[in-house]
């Protein structure tokens, strides 16, 4: 694992809720704001997950602590939003996995309808639990962590193209609104990132075209400038630094973390 970049205490004496936080760039992402001295609370599905993650935290400044939530389950999600309306939130990085690959034509109306209540609808609720908590201290960063198809639609992610598209224009309506209290709200863009998504996503191709998963991994990459994947550290370091009080006039943007593989500015 890269080391954190900030220092120990950057966020000290802030609370930060990081969904997905079990795996992937959402357990990269809590290790990284539990480095920099948050108390993390941790959401995800899987309990057992979820215990094991929460004793790995870096433990100099802070307690962590975790709440089970299956984004699918709406009362899951409703019992984590009471729950959260009690912490004292100051940072909150929405983030769950994205909706199976497929093309749009072939997408039905329910794909569309459970990725828009699990990344859309969640991401609303969760994020007015916490607001309160924020105006209150003065001080919020709320982070999205969604997909650089915001600014360059991928082939073949038909309904996540569509949903993350939704995300961004809701974020960024939310930042207007939200930004006269200190609160900011911004977007990362992780590109193709050494994931158990991004092994699905390879498995699709190469599924669907008859090559090796090796071969489809290295066409793959060399789509990207920097000629790899990225550690999801490396979009965890991103996050921190827009959790930071040094991104304070940083607000409504979209944050391509990619390696330089989206074609436009």
């Amino acid at each position: 694992m890269l080391q954190p970049p900030f220092a120990h205490d950057t966020l000290k004496g802030h609370t930060a809720v990081v969904c997905g936080s079990t795996q992937g760039i959402g357990h990269a992402a809590a290790h990284q704001l539990a480095a920099m001295g948050a108390s993390v609370v941790l959401v995800a599905r899987n309990e057992e997950k979820l215990q094991h993650a929460v004793k790995n935290l870096a433990q100099a400044h802070s307690q962590h602590s975790w709440i089970k939530a299956d984004f699918g389950i709406p009362e899951e999600v409703d019992a984590l939003v009471e729950q959260l309306k009690d912490k004292k939130v100051s940072i909150l990085v929405n983030n769950t996995g994205g909706p199976a690959s497929g093309k749009i034509t072939t997408a039905k109306a329910d794909e569309f309808i459970a990725a828009f209540n699990n990344h859309f609808i969640t991401n609303h609720k969760i994020t007015l639990a916490v607001l309160a908590s924020m105006k209150q201290g003065g001080y919020g960063r709320i982070i999205n962590v969604i997909s650089t198809s915001v600014k360059q639609p991928l082939p073949n992610l038909g309904v996540s193209n569509t949903i993350r598209g939704a995300v961004a224009s809701w974020a960024k309506t939310m930042a207007n609104e939200l930004g006269a209290f200190g609160i900011t709200v911004n977007n990362v863009l992780p590109g193709a990132t050494a994931t158990q998504r991004l092994e699905n996503i390879i498995a699709g191709k190469a599924a669907s075209t008859g090559l090796d998963t090796e071969v489809v991994s290295h066409e793959m990459s060399k789509e990207i400038p920097a000629g790899r994947f990225a550690k999801p550290e490396e979009i965890a370091y991103a996050i921190g630094f827009l959790a930071s009080p040094y991104a304070a006039y940083i607000n409504g943007i979209n944050l391509p973390v990619d390696g330089g593989r989206t074609s436009s500015l």
